[in-house]
Formats: C-alpha cells, sequence, structure tokens
C-alpha cells in the first residue's frame, strides 16, 4: 500500500491527483492528515511543505527535491511527490506533475516550451503542444469582448446510451413525453431570465446530450425562443452540437440553415462501424458521411467532427484510420478526445486507464492523429484534460483557417461569464484578479442535474440565476 503523509500543508487534492494518475484512486485520511492507495507500491513517503516554500518528498532511505526556481505552494507539493512516485515505480506521464484540466494556463506564464520540460517535467511534445495551443486560445479569447457574456443551452438527453457514457441512464425513446415536457421548461426558463441579461452576446451553444434528439417541430421551437428572446448580432456565434448522425434530418438541418446557424458539431467518435455498433450507437460511418455531405450541400462551411482515442473494440490503427477519414471529409474543425473513466459508466477505470506502459498504443496512436492533422493545415486552438484519462493524455480542439469555436475558448478559460440553461448546467461568473493576467475569482451558479425535477422547479432556477448576474 502506498501511504502519503502530509507535513506542513494539508492540500490533500493536488497530493491525491498526483498519486491518482501514477498509482491509482486515492483515499484522503484527513483526520490521520495523509492519503493512501492499497493498490499502489508498498512504502510510506512524507511530502513536506517547508517553512521558506520548498517542498520536500522523501522516504526512509531517499529525498526528492527540485533545485530550480520556486513555485507556488500547490505546484512544489506536487512537483516533488511526483518526481519521488515517478522514481519508485519507474513512470513518467506525458504531462509531468501536471495535474490540472488547463495546461495551457500555466504555459501562458512561460515564454517558450522549454520551461514547461524544465519545471513540470512535461514530455517535449505536450510542452510544445501546450505552447502552441495557449497561444492561439489566447487570440481567440480576445475576439470575446470582456464585458460580453456566452450563452449555453442544454438538452441532457440521447436516443441510446453509449458503453463509455454515464450522461443518460436510459434510452430516450421509452421516455419522449419527458423529452416534449423538457423542451418546454427550457423555453419557459430562457424567456424568464433573458429579458434581464442586458449584455451583448458573444457567443452561443447548443450543446447535450445530443440535442438533435428533439423531434423536429420541438427543435424548430426552442430555436424560435433562442432567437426571438436573446439578442443576437451578426457578430454572435451560434454553434448547435447536432451530435449524433442518427437523430440529424434534412427538417432540422433546414431549420438550423434558416434560423441563421453556421456552425455545427456532427460527431461520429469513430469512423469504424463494428465499434459504433458495438459501444451502443445506432449509425454507421455511412451515415455520418451521408449527413456531412448533407449538412456541406445546405451551405454549413463551420462543422467540427469529433473521435475518440482509446475505444474499446478498436486498435491504434483503428482510430488513425477515422482521423484520415475525417480529414478527406474536411470540415472545419476535428477534436480529437482521449477516452476517459466516466463515473457512471459501464467501461471500468482498468480497461479506460494505462498505468503499466510509459509509452502505449494509445499515447502513439493520438500523436500521429495530431501529426496527419498538422499536415492537413489544422492547428490547435483549444486543450483540456480530465482526470482517469488514459495514460494521463489530453482532449484536443484543431482549426482550419483560424476557425476554432469561440465558446469553446471562453468557456474553458474562466476568463469570461458563461449563463447556462438547462438541466446540470453551471453559470459562472469571471472577476478579475490584482495583478493577474490570466487568472480570475469564479463564481458559480449550479442547476439542478435530474431532468425531471428541473422540469418541476425551472422557475426557482430561472429566478436563481436572475439573482446572480445581478450582484
Amino acid at each position: 500500500m502506498l501511504e502519503v503523509i502530509l507535513k506542513g500543508h494539508d492540500k490533500f487534492y493536488g497530493v491525491s491527483d498526483v498519486v491518482r494518475m501514477i498509482c491509482g484512486v486515492p483515499e484522503e485520511l484527513k483526520d490521520e492528515g495523509k492519503v493512501i492507495v492499497p493498490e499502489g507500491p508498498d512504502i510510506r513517503l512524507v511530502n513536506e511543505l517547508l517553512e521558506y516554500g520548498r517542498s520536500v518528498t522523501y522516504s526512509e532511505d531517499k529525498e526528492y527535491e527540485f533545485k530550480g526556481e520556486l513555485l507556488e505552494p500547490g505546484r512544489e507539493i506536487k512537483r516533488s511527490l511526483y518526481m519521488a512516485l515517478s522514481d519508485i515505480t519507474s513512470k513518467s506521464m506525458p504531462w509531468g506533475c501536471l495535474t490540472g484540466i488547463r495546461p495551457t494556463l500555466v504555459a501562458c506564464e512561460e515564454e517558450d516550451a522549454k520551461a514547461l520540460e524544465e519545471k513540470y517535467f512535461v514530455r517535449p511534445d505536450k510542452a510544445v503542444l501546450a505552447y502552441e495551443t495557449s497561444r492561439e486560445e489566447q487570440r481567440i479569447l480576445s475576439l470575446v469582448p470582456e464585458e460580453s457574456i456566452c450563452i449555453y443551452v442544454g438538452i441532457p438527453f440521447c436516443p441510446s446510451r453509449c458503453e463509455y457514457c454515464s450522461f443518460v441512464s436510459s434510452d430516450i425513446s421509452h421516455h419522449m413525453d419527458r423529452l416534449v415536457n423538457y423542451e418546454a421548461a427550457l423555453e419557459r426558463e430562457i424567456k424568464t431570465v433573458a429579458s434581464h441579461i442586458n449584455r451583448p452576446v458573444a457567443a452561443i451553444y447548443v450543446g447535450g446530450g445530443t440535442p438533435t434528439v428533439l423531434e423536429e417541430k420541438e427543435f424548430s421551437s426552442l430555436l424560435d425562443c433562442i432567437y426571438s428572446n436573446i439578442r443576437i448580432t451578426p457578430e454572435c456565434e451560434v454553434t448547435v452540437e447536432a451530435g449524433r448522425p442518427d437523430t440529424i434530418t434534412s427538417g432540422k438541418l433546414i431549420s438550423m440553415r434558416d434560423h441563421g446557424i453556421t456552425r455545427i458539431c456532427i460527431n461520429p467518435q469513430t469512423m469504424r462501424t463494428d465499434t459504433l455498433l458495438r459501444l451502443g450507437r445506432r449509425h454507421t460511418a455511412e451515415d455520418t458521411v451521408r449527413v456531412y455531405q448533407e449538412a456541406t450541400g445546405m451551405g454549413f462551411d463551420l462543422i467540427n467532427m469529433d473521435l475518440i482515442a482509446g475505444l474499446p473494440y478498436e486498435n491504434a490503427k483503428d482510430h488513425v484510420e477515422s482521423t484520415k477519414k475525417l480529414i478527406e471529409l474536411a470540415p472545419a474543425n476535428i477534436t480529437v478526445h482521449t477516452l476517459y473513466k466516466k463515473r457512471r459508466a459501464s467501461i471500468s477505470r482498468e480497461q479506460v486507464m494505462d498505468l503499466e506502459k510509459s509509452r502505449g498504443e494509445l499515447d502513439m496512436c493520438v500523436a500521429e492523429s495530431y501529426e496527419l492533422l498538422k499536415q492537413a493545415g489544422y492547428h490547435p486552438y483549444y486543450m483540456y484534460r480530465q482526470k482517469d484519462t488514459g495514460h494521463g493524455l489530453e482532449n484536443t480542439g484543431f482549426a482550419k483557417d483560424g476557425t476554432g469555436n469561440l465558446y469553446n475558448v471562453a468557456m474553458m478559460s474562466d476568463c469570461r461569464d458563461v449563463l447556462s440553461f438547462g438541466a446540470g448546467g453551471m453559470s459562472k461568473r469571471c472577476f478579475k484578479q490584482e495583478g493577474e493576467l490570466y487568472k480570475h475569482r469564479v463564481e458559480r451558479c449550479s442547476t439542478i442535474k435530474d431532468a425531471l425535477t428541473y422540469i418541476e422547479r425551472v422557475d426557482e432556477m430561472a429566478e436563481k440565476k436572475i439573482s446572480f448576474f445581478s450582484m
């Protein structure tokens, strides 16, 4: 069993993050001042923060301390602990001791990629990725005025549940009455809150789940509500995550086009039909191509397509082949996600994680996909990480010709306010910190996750957001 004693600090969260990515799921024993991992290496470590701010991690016979530039305490304790665990287990992670969801935020603080390697042990290819992406994120963020607001409209339903997902509990086709009632409640919330928001809207994102799971009538009605109640200028970016090809009809595409929406997402996740069907998705790779061609034929020239690396039932070569097929279609954006363990997904953590290899198949296939995308004229424009992701990798959005999604960048930055409608949505306000260029103080306002409870209490949720944004 691995046992990490905290001394001179109480940063359990940071310690747990490091041990999780290298050794397994941690248990925080705060009363005893330690973090344990039952399946970890059999060793006892002390992770100490010294009075002058340096951190040292030591066992009975060895001590680990970084001798270079001093970092803030939270990063210091993670760095020395990473040094120890990496040495003890002979494992190095692609992102070194960086455990946060936004490595580009750290990259913004540095003058070059090399600093990420030297200070945080980030692997050279990931250091370059973070540095390049951070610069493009900042360029895109500059296009979103600080006084503006971004809006998210959430439809937390899908036509079926994928094996890797924990988002919905059952096939929505058995509960279509809930979907109709949910859409009506969503309209009610938008109408109630929108009139109280007197700020320019920079970007709107209709996401899910799968928004196009709505029938054509309800789908068109929702778009009518959005465009009737929210002041949408020609400069406002409006994205609809059409998502699953099996939910996208000609009528829904026409409705989006007629409302003026030009940016949509068509997300195959893989271009291998056998994988799709085994995962529980109800469409083929051919369906993806057909819908994509229909959309482009209607004039949609800003289309994002998602892929997931590390899916069950396929190998590295299959993912690379999917990347090649999307490149042939040439959408404006391609986003490469790495499979991660969602809390209630049926897939196990052991299936997702790659703790035994220093550079496994998943790692190499993601690197190859990135290289193919760059050769095809795509460039990384935003990136984030999630816990329990295969081999500690990341999710990266690529775009051609500077077409990156404003909403994605603004939302991930925690530098722009977001008003979120719908069950499970998280609204937030971001406040500048004195002397901080990239870090903001963030206040959040959550919405009930359960869709049925949201329907019953939608007026309460609306008033909560009115109050939150009037403070």
